[in-house]
């Protein structure tokens, strides 16, 4: 005799299997594209040019009219950003102190994102407004969406269920919206610090293209990002449809 937790066993299993794929091909994805990442910052930071990734910030900075923006160096690697809340721009060690090509496209576009704050670029505002939002959502809304589903599993589609899954559902919504959100942030951030860079002669006119090359790299990183949010997100919702579709 098949039980309401037979099936329910039976329903986790499938689900799993078919997330765990879904998981370990974005994952191979990602892990392709932050290779590429990590191989050319390694490859253009070999290559010198006259100023440290905290002289280009603070000449950035200066350029922008920005006066009240501190430039701060925080320990790891690929630690950079830049800090809303107290108006700091965060380099990592590597980036802070080296004079080479990937630690000032970096900075620069650490110090494009300053310079979005200061002119209230409406993409950043919105993200800024999303942050709140986000902490328990991002953390635990995949778990509460199959909670949600299991019950739905079990006892059917009204009720308790239901409404779990579509406040999981909703959560995680919330985070590819974030993680989409983030994408013209970040392509204006690198935008402007690569206009900077022609504009201010602080590289030659190959360097300018490896510095693109880097920040481009570290584009892809985010599309990659928000595109597994996403495929997550229809993988969800297909579930909670699919649940829906079986109990009429």
């Amino acid at each position: 005799m098949i039980t309401s937790f037979d099936t329910l066993g039976m329903y986790f299993m499938g689900m799993d299997i078919k997330y765990i794929i879904l998981t370990a091909v974005f994952a191979l994805i990602s892990k392709a594209v932050g290779g590429m990442l990590q191989s050319r910052f390694r490859k253009f930071s070999k290559i010198s040019i006259p100023y440290t990734g905290a002289q280009i910030a603070e000449m950035m900075l200066r350029d922008a009219g920005i006066h009240d923006v501190k430039i701060i160096s925080t320990p790891g690697q690929l630690t950079d950003h830049y800090n809303p809340q107290n108006k700091t721009v965060n380099l990592s060690q590597v980036v802070y102190g080296m004079n080479n090509v990937s630690a000032a496209a970096v900075a620069a576009h650490e110090v494009g994102h300053a310079v979005q704050h200061a002119r209230a670029y409406s993409w950043l505002q919105m993200r800024s407004s999303l942050v709140p939002l986000l902490g328990f959502g991002s953390n635990f809304s995949p778990y509460i969406i199959m909670i949600g589903l299991g019950l739905m599993a079990a006892s059917g589609t009204s009720g308790l269920g239901n409404t779990v899954t579509m406040i999981g559902i909703t959560l995680f919504a919330l985070t590819t919206l974030f993680a989409f959100v983030t994408l013209p942030v970040e392509f204006d951030a690198s935008s402007r610090a690569l206009r900077w860079i022609q504009t201010s002669g602080v590289m030659g006119t190959l360097d300018r293209s490896k510095a693109k090359s880097a920040l481009d790299a570290a584009a892809m990183t985010y599309v990659v990002g928000a595109l597994t949010s996403l495929g997550q997100l229809i993988y969800f919702i297909s579930l909670f449809l699919g649940r829906q579709s079986d109990d009429d």
